[in-house]
């Protein structure tokens, strides 16, 4: 039996490209789902603070931040989201930037540590993006990040305490290191059977052709190596 295709993924919660190539990465494996010979794929999402700099309760909305930080104009700045919130419909996602409450993300990242530990980092992954992007729900507070995490079945104490703790930042750490090591500079990063290496928010196409290539590579290794 061939091995599962592992995907590693550098992302931040608050990096809007990052939920599209979530979801354009999710989409273009679901089209392989019918094949002869589906691709089976195994994702893990690894921890790249865009801001770590960011305050946890920034005042202002995500204009001011982008004014403020990015040293571009309000104009600008309006612009920018306005497209960004277009490719996102494309998606299937409906940001709402004006509701966004922009805030620091190390936290988000330890729990999702604490989730893959717990075998939910996929659907906490998705609920933090969800919450920030879709309802502009707070996701750098203990409190509001214990809540979503208690949604997608993790124990509320367990996460509470993995927050108090910090015991996941060297794991946060870690995935930053390694993704200096790998010269990741910008996220979504993919890092298809640790050979490949995506950036950006790819089309839908290019993920399914991706997978497939790389399923039939790993079948022909197979067979090559098979006793005669």
């Amino acid at each position: 039996m061939t091995d599962a295709i592992k995907i590693d993924v550098w992302s931040d919660i608050a990096c809007p490209w990052c939920f599209i190539g979530k979801r354009n990465l999710e989409n273009g494996l679901a089209a392989t789902a019918d094949d002869d010979d589906a691709p089976v794929v195994e994702i893990e999402y690894h921890s790249f603070e865009l801001s770590p700099d960011t305050p946890v309760d920034f005042v202002g909305g995500e204009v001011d931040y982008l004014s403020q930080h990015k040293g571009i104009s309000p104009a600008q700045a309006r612009e920018m989201l306005d497209r960004v919130t277009g490719v996102a419909a494309e998606a299937g996602l409906a940001y709402r930037f004006d509701i966004l409450q922009h805030t620091n993300t190390v936290k988000a990242h330890e729990l999702l540590h604490f989730a893959k530990e717990k075998g939910r980092q996929l659907e906490l992954s998705e609920r933090l993006m969800s919450a920030y992007f879709l309802e502009g729900k707070h996701v750098g507070r203990d409190d509001d990040l214990v809540d979503l995490a208690a949604e997608v079945g993790l124990d509320a104490d367990e996460a509470r305490g993995a927050l108090a703790s910090t015991r996941f930042r060297d794991a946060v750490r870690a995935d930053q290191a390694q993704a200096q090591a790998y010269g990741i500079t910008g996220v979504p990063f993919f890092v298809i059977d640790g050979k490949y290496g995506v950036s950006g928010a790819q089309p839908v196409e290019a993920f399914t052709q991706i997978a497939r290539q790389v399923w039939s590579e790993r079948r022909a290794e197979a067979a090559e190596s098979a006793p005669a």
